[in-house]
Parts: C-alpha cells; structure tokens; sequence
C-alpha cells in the first residue's frame, strides 16, 4: 500500500491518532465538529459539480492564454516600433522640404540681384572705370554664390527624395502589419466568444446541478475546493483517493467501510470530500 492516510467521516477525527488530524488551516477540521451526512447520490452528484468546475478552468486558461494574445502582442510591439520610425522619416520629409524652399528662395535672390547688375552693366550707365569694375565683381562673386547655393539646394533636394522614399516603404510596413493585427485580432475575438459561450453553458449546467445537491454540501465543497487549489471533491477509485493519487491502506478502508453510506468523508492527506463509488474497491 501507499502513504498512510486515514479517510474519516466528516467531523470525526479521533485525538489518539495524531497524524489523522486535518491541519488547522482546512475548513470544518476540529474533531467536534458535526458529522455532515448527505445522501449518496447527492455525494456523487459532487463529482459531476467537480468536474463542471475543472472544465471551467480549463476554459478561463484557455481564454487567457489564446495564442492569438502572444501573436498581438509581437506584432503590436513591432507595430510601434514601425510607427515610431515612420514618425521620425516624415519628420525629416517635413525638415528637408522646409529647407529645400529656403534654399530655392535664397537662390532666386542672388539671381535676381545679378540680373539688377548685369541690366545696369549692360544699359551703359555705368561709365568710370572703377564703378564698371566693381560692378563685375559683384557678377562674378554673385555668380559663384549661386553656384554654391544651387548645390545646396542639390544636396538637399537628395536628403528630402530618400526620406520620401523612406516614408513610402515605412508607410507600406506600418499598413502590413496593421493588416496582421487586424486578422490577429478577429480570430482573438472568434476565438474568446467561442470560450465565453461554452464557459457561459457550463456554468449554466453548473447552477442547475449544483440546484439538486443539498446547500450545506456545495458549501462545504465549495470551501474546501478554495482552498485546495480547485478541487473540493474526488472520487475514491481502487482504493486511491484521486484528489492526492495516494492509496489508503487496510486500516484506512476499513474506516471508510465502517462509515454509514449517508456520511460524508474526507481524505486525511488531501482534506478533500472523498466520494465512494460501487469502483471504490471497499
């Protein structure tokens, strides 16, 4: 046989045999307590509340663990990333463009100025010497300033089409994958209706099982199963206690033997109702 453990009517808990007791911190576990008797169809009725409760688990891990949650998740993040790097490319669209038209402007002054000069040069008003040859070094100064400004204006006229360009393929990017979060998150949605409503008829199946089991039994199951990780109930198979898989040994199932049908019993190692079905192998 396994690890000892006794399985005793519910309440009775005798004080001779220490390693029997329930540990202070299980519901209902004083050895004065009352014995709580309830019918034995209504103890097996527990297991399928049981087993409503397991599959309401399940389907809330399931909820919250959809893979479509994961998958939105990396796209989101890669989506801001994208987002943020499609901010700061038109931004410097923006920059350039600004500054191309400030570099355009300052060429179309020094045009002007010099077409001032050469109509002056060219219409013989000007006579001296030195008037005419300071005159033609403002043109030829003039001529190179615009040279100048004219590459500038080159340069940034290259800066301002690879950040169009680089604005058009982010652009594209941005949309591609708000297309995938778009999908990710219509199936996410599919996907959570589709647990929501079977959770919503499980739980409906619960209530009206639950409806036909006495109250003071769901109450005591319903505590116990708090505190045991989701399980209040189990059934006894074989002689093993499927709450802690532990297998009772001769002293053990003579006790639950000795126990009226009505009475409720528990496992001593797991403090769970312990349910006898005709497979309890008593």
């Amino acid at each position: 046989m396994g690890t000892a453990h006794a399985c005793l009517p519910y309440g009775h808990r005798p004080l001779d045999r220490p390693r029997g007791v329930l540990p202070a911190e299980h519901p209902d576990a004083h050895p004065r307590s009352p014995t709580l008797n309830a019918a034995p169809a209504d103890q097996i009725r527990l297991l399928d509340v049981q087993a409503l409760d397991v599959r309401l688990t399940q389907l809330a891990h399931k909820l919250k663990n959809l893979p479509e949650l994961a998958e939105l998740q990396t796209l989101e993040a890669d989506l801001t990333q994208q987002r943020d790097l499609l901010v700061a490319a038109q931004t410097e669209e923006s920059d350039t463009s600004r500054e191309q038209t400030k570099a355009e402007q300052d060429v179309d002054q020094v045009r002007q100025r010099a077409a001032r000069d050469q109509k002056r040069l060219d219409s013989g008003a000007v006579t001296s010497p030195k008037d005419l040859e300071s005159l033609q070094r403002e043109l030829a100064s003039l001529a190179k300033r615009q040279g100048d400004l004219e590459d500038v204006v080159l340069e940034v006229m290259e800066r301002r089409e690879a950040a169009q360009e680089r604005v058009t393929e982010l652009t594209g990017r941005v949309d591609s994958i708000q297309a995938k979060v778009d999908d990710a998150v219509a199936r996410r949605n599919a996907a959570s209706q589709e647990i929501e409503a079977e959770a919503a008829t499980v739980t409906k199946e619960r209530e009206l099982t639950v409806a036909d089991i006495p109250a003071d039994l769901v109450k005591l199951y319903d505590r116990i199963r708090a505190k045991e990780g989701g399980v209040g109930a189990a059934r006894l198979y074989q002689r093993r206690c499927e709450g802690c898989r532990l297998e009772l040994n001769i002293t053990e199932l003579n006790d639950v033997r000795a126990a009226p049908a009505d009475t409720v019993v528990r496992c001593e190692n797991c403090a769970r109702i312990l349910v006898r079905t005709p497979d309890s192998g008593l």
